[in-house]
C-alpha cells in the first residue's frame, strides 16, 4: 500500500513556450472538480503571480482543503538567477502566499533549484522542498545539501499521466511508496495545435482529464490513500 500525492503547478500556459492564463482559467475548474467528486486532497504549488491574478481562485483552494505550496513568484528558473533575485522570487511569493494559507512546501519552476540556494528555503520558513524530479539526473548525481528539510522528490512527469493506460499502469505498478505526481492545468485545454514540445501538446484537454481521472481510479483500487505534501511520512 502507498502513499499518493497528487500535486498540481499552478502556472501560466505551458512556459516558456507560452504566456496565456487560460489553463488556470479553463482548466483549473476541471481539475478541482475531478478532485472534489473523488473527494482527493491535492498539494497545489501556485506562482505569486498566479495568486495576484486570481486570489479567489486560491481562496477556493485553501476552502476546499487543499494544501497550497509555493512555486516561486514568476516562473523563471531560479537556476539562471544570482542568490539575490532568487531570494526575491522566494520571498515575495511566500509572502503573498501566506496571506492565503500557512505555505511550508516549495517546488521550483522546471524542478531545477540550485543546491546552494537550499538554505533560502530555510531562512523563508519553508520545511519541505520537492523540487527535484526521480526522472532527472540531477536526483541520481547531485549531492543534496545538508538540510533539516524534507526533500520529497516528484516520482514522473507529467506526460506519463497522459500514455495509454496499458503502458502507463505498468509504470505507476513499479512507483516506490511515496508517489508524489505532478499535473499542469494547461494540459487540461487541448494544446494539439501549440508551438510546444511534442510531449506537451499530445493528450491534452478532455483526454488529459480522463487520464487524471483513470490515474485516481488506479491508486484507489490498489489500496493505496492519497495524502497533501506535508502529510506524507516518508521519503522516496
Amino acid at each position: 500500500m502507498s502513499q499518493v500525492c497528487l500535486t498540481v503547478d499552478l502556472e501560466p500556459d505551458c512556459p516558456p513556450y507560452l504566456s496565456g492564463w487560460v489553463g488556470v482559467e479553463q482548466g483549473m475548474p476541471q481539475v478541482l472538480d475531478l478532485f472534489a467528486r473523488n473527494d482527493v486532497l491535492a498539494t497545489i504549488f501556485a506562482t505569486g503571480e498566479t495568486a495576484e491574478r486570481y486570489p479567489d481562485l486560491i481562496s477556493g483552494i485553501v476552502d476546499a482543503g487543499h494544501e497550497l505550496g509555493c512555486h516561486a513568484h514568476t516562473h523563471r528558473s531560479l537556476s539562471a538567477l544570482g542568490p539575490d533575485e532568487a531570494e526575491r522570487e522566494i520571498a515575495r511569493s511566500a509572502a503573498l502566499l501566506r496571506t492565503f494559507a500557512p505555505v511550508t512546501s516549495f517546488r521550483a519552476p522546471y524542478l531545477s533549484f540550485p543546491e546552494c540556494y537550499i538554505a533560502l528555503l530555510e531562512a523563508h520558513g519553508f520545511t519541505l522542498d520537492a523540487s527535484r524530479g526521480k526522472y532527472k539526473p540531477a536526483h541520481w548525481f547531485r549531492r543534496p545539501a545538508r538540510s533539516p528539510l524534507r526533500r520529497i522528490p516528484a516520482s514522473t512527469t507529467s506526460s506519463v499521466l497522459r500514455l495509454p493506460p496499458a503502458i502507463r499502469d505498468i509504470l505507476f505498478a513499479f512507483m516506490r511508496s511515496p508517489v508524489v505526481l505532478i499535473v499542469h492545468p494547461w494540459e487540461f485545454v487541448d494544446q494539439s495545435d501549440a508551438p510546444i514540445p511534442w510531449d506537451c501538446r499530445v493528450g491534452t484537454g478532455a483526454a488529459a482529464l480522463e487520464s487524471l481521472s483513470s490515474t485516481i481510479e488506479f491508486f484507489a483500487q490498489r489500496g493505496d490513500h492519497f495524502v497533501c505534501m506535508t502529510d506524507l511520512d516518508a521519503v522516496g
